[in-house]
């Protein structure tokens, strides 16, 4: 699948609670804010990148993406934002096919994802996929095809529905499994001691970055 044909949602929209609240996204590692390293990873793979935090869009200015916020009401989750990525991507590129969803606040994001997330999904059959690692799945890091956006939305609104598992088990899901050695690319960050790790990690790679 050409990359003109994939769009980036970066999920920002998370409360944090683990990390004392603010905005994960800006915490920094290495020097640089972990949407930094989420942009890097991403933005060579797709045709183009929207951001998605609720709150004052302002904050994000100095990264240059387009902002969407949630329009599901209350405090929805991932699908509610990855739901806002995909009606502002059929808003406004319409001829664009699929979104990739991402948490920002995994800053190793391996550089073949989208590649290797089409490659599961076509050679399954499936009509959508997701990323594995290790005996660990991440919903979150996921392919989706535009179209599903009005059953998505019918399954948050009407269904109370929040969880990405109990939405993707309706479908045919494939998986893209990475090793974990010699480290996992879906390291993710929840707490203080999460941001040590990755700092340790981040000063390791960073000849490899770019």
């Amino acid at each position: 699948m050409s990359r003109t044909e994939t769009f980036g949602i970066l999920l920002a929209g998370g409360l944090a609670t683990r990390m004392g609240g603010g905005d994960k996204a800006l915490k920094e590692i290495a020097g640089a804010p972990l949407l930094g390293f989420a942009i890097e990873a991403l933005k060579p793979q797709c045709a183009g990148l929207v951001l998605n935090a609720n709150g004052d869009a302002d904050r994000f200015a100095a990264f240059g993406l387009p902002v969407v916020c949630d329009d599901v009401p209350g405090f929805a989750g991932p699908l509610a934002g990855i739901l806002a990525g995909l009606d502002w991507i059929a808003t406004h590129h319409p001829a664009i096919t699929d979104a990739v969803s991402i948490a920002t606040d995994t800053p190793f994001l391996p550089r073949d994802l989208v590649a290797r997330l089409h490659t599961a999904r076509d050679a399954s059959g499936a009509q959508l996929a997701c990323a594995t690692s290790g005996d660990a799945t991440h919903p979150v890091i996921g392919l989706w095809p535009i179209a599903v956006r009005a059953e998505l939305r019918h399954a948050l609104v009407d269904e109370d529905l929040r969880k990405i598992d109990r939405f993707t088990a309706r479908y045919k899901l494939a998986y893209a499994d990475w090793p974990v050695a010699p480290h996992d690319p879906f390291f993710n960050i929840n707490t203080p001691a999460d941001i040590e790790a990755a700092e340790a990690l981040a000063l390791q790679l960073s000849p490899r970055r770019g």
